[in-house]
Order: C-alpha cells, then sequence, then structure tokens
C-alpha cells in the first residue's frame, strides 16, 4: 500500500472509530433499562472498536494489526446482531429468534475459527483466509436479511422512527457484500473499496442518529408474521444452498485437474436446475410453511392473514357457482390442499347435491338431508377427519359414513358450512400436499371458516330466490295487464254474439262484426307478442294524433249502444305509443260509462296545455270518495266494480308516468268525475336530435 493510500485509509477508518464512539458515549449518557438500549451501546462500541483496529492496521501494516482488524469486523457484525434480534424478537417472544441466533451464533463462531486458524497456521485441507471470507459474506447476508425483516414487520406507527436505521444499516451491510463478493470472486481484496470503507460507515451515522432520537428506547414492538418468517427462511435456505454450490464448485474445480473447470460449469447448471425444480414445487413450499408454523410461533396460523385472504376470496365471486369454487380453494389453502368440493341443499332441502368442485372430476353422488352423516354435522358441528375416523371410528360415536365418501379418492376432511338455522352443507377436501397434524387449532379455524362460508352461501341463495321471486312477480304483473285486456275482449265479443241473434241480417251490423273481430285478432296478436318480449313496447314512442284516437274509441262505444260527447278544439300531436294511448283513453271513458246510468252524460274534450296535450273525461255518474282516490284508485287489485280486476286503471298511471305525463283526478259521490291526462308534446326536430 502506498504512502497516499495508507494516509487515506487511516484517516477513514480513525473517523469511522471517532464517530462511532462518540456516537456511543451518547447513547451511555442517555442511558435506558432494558435490553434494546444496552445492544444498542454494544454494536456502536465494537464499531468503534472496529474503526480503531482500521486504523491501527493502516497505520503499522503488521499482521497482528490485520488480525485484530478482522476480529473486530466478526464483533461488530455479532453487535449488530444482538440489537436487531433483540428489536426483532421481544421479551414475551424470544422463543421465535431461537432459530436466527443459532444460525448467528454459528456464523460468529466459525468467523472466529477461521481467524484463529490463519492467525496459527492450522489451514491443510481448507483454505482458512478464504473460510473467513466466505463466513463474512455469509454474516453480511444474515444481517441484511435481519434488517430488511426489521423494516417489513415492524407496525406502521413505529415505520416511521424505524426506517432511518433500516436505511443507513443496510446500505453499510450491502457494500459489505460487495467488498466480500469481490474478494471471494478475485481472491483478492479489493484496496480502493477496503480504503473507503470507513468514510462509508460513517455516512451512515446520522441515519442511525436518526433513529435514536426519534424512539431513543426503542420500545415499539416488533411483530413477526408468519409470511415475513416463510421468506426469511426460504432466503437464508437459498443462500445456505448457494453458498454450498459455490463451494463445491470450488472444491471441484481445485482438485479437478484439466476437468475442473468443465466440472464446474456442469455442477453449477445442476445445482440451478435443482433450485428452479425445488422453488416450484407446491409440496416443498407447504412443508415449509408448516415448519415455520410449528417451530417458529405459539400458534400455527396468522389469524389476521388467514381471515383476509378468506373474505377476500368469498367476496371475489361473480355468481353462486363461482363463490362456491372459491369456497373450496380458500378452505383448500388453510391446511394444504390440493382439491376439494363443496355439497349444497337443493332447492327442496331434502338432499345434498355436489355443486362445486376444484381440481377433481364433478361427481353425481348425493346425500339426503336426514342421514346419518348430515345428522352428526349438524349436531355435532364437528370437522370429520377421515384418516381418524378408520383408525378409531368410535371416536365419532359410532358414526356411519356413506360408502361414496369413503370410496372417494384422496378424500381427507369433512367441514360442516352451519348457518342461523342449522346446515347449509359441507365441504370435502382432498389429503394435504405435507403431513399435517389435525389439532384442535386446525379444527377450530376450519369450523370458524365453515360458518363464515355458511353464512355467505345461505345469503347468496337467499338474494337468488328473492331475484326469482321478483322475476314472477314481474311476470305476475304483466299477466294481470295481460288478463285484464283478454276480459276486455271478451267483453266485446259477448256483447257481439249477444246482438248477432237480432242483428244477424243487417249489413251493417255485419260490418261492424267483421271490424270488431279484426281488431280483437290484433290486440291478442299483440299482447302475445307482449308476454313474448315483455311489458315493455319494442318501438320508441312516436307522434300521436290524438283526434283521431278519441274518434276511434267514441265510434266503438257507439256501437256498444253508449254515447260519449267529443270536443276537439285543435289538432293535437302527443308522443307515445298509438296502441297503448287508445287502451289508456279507452279505459278512462269505459270506466266513465259503467259508472253512469243510461241517461247521463259522458264526454271527452282535448286541447292543448303549454308544452302539453290535455286529455279530460268527465261523466255524471256516481263519483268516488276522496279517500278512495287517494289510496286506492291507482293502486293494483283496488277497484269498486263487482265484476272488475282493479288493474286499468294501474296500468293507465304507470304508462303516462312512464311518457313523462300526469294523472290528475277530481270526483264526488253522487255528483260526477273528471279524470285529466296530460301528455307530453311531441317535438319531431328534439325527437330525431335525441335519437342522433
Amino acid at each position: 500500500m502506498d504512502a497516499g493510500r495508507q494516509v487515506f485509509t487511516a484517516w477513514s477508518y480513525g473517523l469511522a472509530g471517532f464517530v462511532y464512539a462518540a456516537f456511543a458515549i451518547y447513547v451511555a449518557s442517555a442511558w435506558r433499562s432494558g435490553w434494546r438500549s444496552r445492544s444498542l451501546f454494544i454494536a456502536l462500541a465494537l464499531c468503534a472498536l472496529w474503526g480503531c483496529a482500521g486504523l491501527a492496521f493502516a497505520l503499522t501494516g503488521a499482521v497482528v494489526s490485520l488480525a485484530g482488524s478482522l476480529l473486530a469486523d466478526i464483533l461488530r457484525f455479532g453487535g449488530w446482531y444482538c440489537f436487531l434480534l433483540v428489536l426483532l424478537c421481544p421479551d414475551a417472544d424470544r422463543v421465535r429468534g431461537r432459530w436466527l441466533r443459532g444460525l448467528a451464533l454459528g456464523l460468529f463462531v466459525v468467523g472466529i475459527g477461521a481467524l484463529l486458524m490463519a492467525v496459527l497456521g492450522l489451514g491443510v485441507a481448507v483454505n482458512p483466509l478464504r473460510l473467513a471470507l466466505v463466513d463474512a459474506l455469509a454474516m453480511s447476508v444474515l444481517a441484511l436479511v435481519l434488517v430488511e425483516q426489521l423494516l417489513r414487520n415492524v407496525s406502521p406507527d413505529a415505520r416511521w422512527n424505524i426506517k432511518p436505521l433500516c436505511i443507513g444499516l443496510g446500505s453499510s451491510i450491502v457494500f459489505d457484500v460487495y467488498l466480500y463478493s469481490q474478494a471471494l470472486l478475485f481472491n483478492r481484496i479489493d484496496i480502493d473499496a477496503f480504503s473507503v470503507r470507513g468514510f462509508v460507515h460513517v455516512l451512515v451515522v446520522p441515519l442511525l442518529a436518526m433513529s435514536t432520537l426519534r424512539s431513543r428506547d426503542w420500545k415499539n414492538r416488533l411483530v413477526l408474521s408468519q409470511r415475513a418468517a416463510l421468506q426469511s427462511a426460504t432466503l437464508v435456505a437459498v443462500g445456505v444452498y448457494l453458498l454450498f454450490m459455490a463451494a463445491a464448485g470450488y472444491y471441484v474445480r481445485y482438485f479437478g485437474g484439466d476437468w475442473g473447470r468443465a466440472l464446474q460449469l456442469a455442477l453449477a447448471f445442476a445445482g440451478l436446475l435443482l433450485l428452479l425444480v425445488l422453488g416450484f414445487s407446491g409440496a416443498l413450499r407447504a412443508k415449509l410453511r408448516v415448519l415455520v408454523g410449528k417451530h417458529f410461533f405459539s400458534y400455527r396460523y396468522d389469524y389476521r392473514e388467514e381471515w383476509l385472504r378468506f373474505t377476500s376470496a368469498l367476496s371475489a365471486q361473480e355468481d353462486f357457482s363461482e363463490m362456491g369454487k372459491n369456497v373450496v380453494k380458500a378452505m383448500a389453502g388453510m391446511v394444504e390442499s390440493p382439491a376439494g368440493a363443496l355439497w349444497l341443499k337443493d332447492p327442496s332441502g331434502q338432499l345434498l347435491a355436489q355443486t362445486a368442485c376444484w381440481n377433481i372430476p364433478a361427481g353425481a353422488a348425493s346425500e339426503p338431508a336426514d342421514s346419518p352423516l348430515c345428522r352428526f354435522l349438524r349436531e355435532s358441528g364437528w370437522v370429520i377427519d377421515l384418516e381418524e375416523y378408520r383408525r378409531a371410528p368410535l371416536r365419532y360415536a359410532q358414526l356411519t359414513l356413506p360408502a361414496w365418501l369413503l370410496e372417494t379418492p384422496n378424500a381427507w376432511l369433512v367441514v360442516p358450512l352451519a348457518t342461523g338455522s342449522g346446515m347449509i352443507g359441507f365441504v370435502v377436501l382432498a389429503t394435504a400436499r405435507t403431513k399435517i397434524d389435525v389439532d384442535w387449532e386446525v379444527i377450530d379455524l376450519l369450523k370458524t371458516a365453515g360458518r363464515q362460508a355458511g353464512a355467505f352461501l345461505g345469503q347468496m341463495q337467499a338474494t337468488e330466490a328473492l331475484l326469482e321471486a321478483r322475476k314472477f312477480d314481474a311476470f305476475n304483473r304483466m299477466s294481470a295487464f295481460v288478463v285484464h285486456d283478454l276480459k276486455n275482449i271478451v267483453a266485446q265479443l259477448s256483447l257481439m254474439l249477444k246482438n248477432s241473434e237480432r242483428h244477424r241480417d243487417n249489413p251493417e251490423f255485419q260490418q261492424d262484426m267483421l271490424m270488431t273481430i279484426e281488431h280483437s285478432v290484433e290486440r291478442m296478436r299483440q299482447l302475445m307478442m307482449q308476454l313474448r318480449e315483455g311489458s315493455t313496447p319494442v318501438d320508441s314512442p312516436r307522434g300521436i294524433e290524438l283526434a283521431a284516437v278519441i274518434r276511434r274509441v267514441q265510434t266503438a262505444k257507439a256501437s256498444q249502444g253508449r254515447e260519449v260527447d267529443v270536443e276537439v278544439q285543435e289538432a293535437v300531436v302527443a308522443r307515445g305509443h298509438e296502441d297503448r294511448i287508445e287502451r289508456v283513453i279507452g279505459h278512462l271513458v269505459q270506466n266513465a260509462l259503467d259508472a253512469t246510468e243510461q241517461h247521463g252524460r259522458v264526454s271527452v274534450r282535448l286541447e292543448r296545455q303549454g308544452s302539453n296535450a290535455s286529455i279530460s273525461v268527465n261523466d255524471s255518474g256516481h263519483g268516488m270518495s276522496g279517500e278512495f282516490v287517494r289510496e286506492r284508485l291507482f293502486k293494483p287489485f283496488q277497484t269498486t266494480k263487482s265484476a272488475g280486476m282493479g288493474i286499468g286503471a294501474y296500468e293507465s298511471f304507470q304508462y303516462v308516468n312512464e311518457l313523462g305525463g300526469r294523472v290528475s283526478v277530481d270526483s264526488a259521490i253522487d255528483v260526477g268525475t273528471e279524470v285529466r291526462l296530460s301528455l307530453p308534446l311531441f317535438d319531431a326536430g328534439a325527437f330525431e336530435a335525441r335519437r342522433a
């Protein structure tokens, strides 16, 4: 090392030692009880020691100084391990950090051992300096994993406090990873990186101080989730695997002679291929999840994650069949099951049939609702473990299972889906990808999930039943309108048949009879179309000459022997459907005639009122009370006629409202009634503009 670089390196490590020593003194001056503050002080003090050892090596260049610097570096990593593990594993949860503490201690011991071997010259089959570099790289990777877990698992309200520490410490560790990996690849230390290393660690001190000021006693408790522990375990396992493959490759190349490099490439390819196969293996991931849940946590499940995932699966359905499949998948995911099926009650409630399946063929097996299996599930609410049932059937109170269930391949668990009124169905899950002990925690989770899924499915079934009822209601309402019109047609034909006995030889009557039959046939054809296509007219509203419609109504009533006075002030064109407008006016006129004696008067008046057409139907009949007009007149199935259905006024009122018009009634008992229709006028220009 030249003189200029030696001076630069001395300043770099000397500054690091001074800054970390001052930082440690500051932390000690504000000493807080507890392992968090103590472990922080230890880590900072060891960093200061490392800086001083690096300064001594830069000034002297002696082998002893180099060994002291390497030892201080290992101790520095140990100090940060202690601090990070204390934050990750609080006093009440230290069992969770047992595996991490063991790994950290192992790396620490290996590093010390490799350093002693190098100092004492004991390396025979293994190069101690290279072993020390491998251990230093592994320690850096583990420290980086701990920092990542610290940032990932801190509670959201404490992340503001911990973020500067994670950024600063993580950045310095990344630099160390670069330094040691470079040394392993090229069998030499990068002098430039080694010289500037002290300055790099000094630059992160402000970030460490910022976190210290924000959380002086590091009181915020960190929670390690199962997902984070699984990811960390996976990352560590991959790192260990890669280190092993690198060591094996180095050994093969070193002892392989002329074929060493070729064997190293083949070994590297085989190792990466095996890593890909293991990474995409669902069984391996399931075994790893079970391992982490069993040995790192007091509870097997992260209930928050499980419930969020299960609720999300239930809420993601688009129809009933898709929801059933989502229920099976969500419940199977809780126990690492690769397949399953759902049985639900049919509409009769007497039979349970398969309605959804996942990764298994659909089956035709069904189960009566009063069978021993359904009674047992309904009365006990138990989750049936079929493997346990085969081993010890007496535990299930001599339950007799159906043959189709016992013959189902890989059938493992039967989970009841309970509702407030009983049991709506059950789920059959296939054998898990890995061995899982069906203990109380698994059973309680499945039972609770079954109750929630049963509530969701019950609500879905009730919703579908309500939609069907509404469809039938709409169909019945439309049928009532059609029956009402058919009643009018039948009455018209009956009257014609009655008059035919007296006027069969009258040519005018014959002509009227043919016109009436033609009109009745056309009206029945329209009713059939309405039943087929729905109650809404197929064609769009258009301009209707109201005077012509009123004249046709007058002529039709005259053919029945009743006179209707008509007064038309001017030609008025309204917007609507001609046949329905004629039916509305005809209904109002017929009601007026029915309520008026033969010698009474019924009249229709047409006039323009602003932007609306006004049609008034007056009679001098019996009249209606104000209460009947307000509360019953325009309600379906409400009528004052002994043979009426109470549909015509309701249909007329609905149609006029659809057109944007109004209906008003003024009536008094034994005085008469006036019904006024207000219909919007037809504006051809505006109508074409709307269509365009």
